[in-house]
Order: C-alpha cells, then sequence, then structure tokens
C-alpha cells in the first residue's frame, strides 16, 4: 500500500496513549498505531452506513445496543445490589 505524509494536531493525551502502545509493543509505530485507528473508524462508518441501507435510515437505538451487547461491544451494565 502507498503511504502518504500527513501533518495532524491530537489531543497530548491521546499521543501519550500511542506512544505507550507502542512502546509496549502494541502497534510497531506511531504511524501505525494511527493508521489502525483510522481503518476501525472507516470499518464502523462502512458498518454503520450497511445497517442505515438495511433500516432505510439509522437503526433503532435499542437494536444496536443489543447487537453491541451480543458482540460484546460494551460492557454489560453494572449490577446494584
Amino acid at each position: 500500500m502507498r503511504s502518504e505524509r500527513v501533518t495532524v494536531t491530537l489531543p497530548a493525551e491521546l499521543v501519550a496513549v500511542a506512544r505507550d502502545a507502542v512502546r509496549l509493543g502494541h502497534s510497531a509505530s506511531l504511524s501505525a498505531y494511527v493508521a489502525e485507528a483510522v481503518a476501525a473508524r472507516q470499518s464502523r462508518d462502512r458498518s454503520l452506513a450497511t445497517l442505515a441501507d438495511l433500516y432505510g435510515g439509522p437503526p433503532p437505538p435499542d437494536e444496536l445496543d443489543a447487537a453491541r451487547r451480543s458482540l460484546r461491544l460494551v460492557p454489560p451494565p453494572a449490577t446494584v445490589g
């Protein structure tokens, strides 16, 4: 894949977390970390667009919540007691 150099400005806290991920070996470089984040966002946007096409608009929030729970994309609600 061809690469292109870009300049972005990010909050310092996000950069620190990304650098820690590189330092810990979770990503090959800061550029790779950012590329992975952009790719994940694009994948999410495509998935939501596909759902919108299927539903003829945005999916109902309760169905999105059920899907997120089913796919374990959100932590289960905390139990009180």
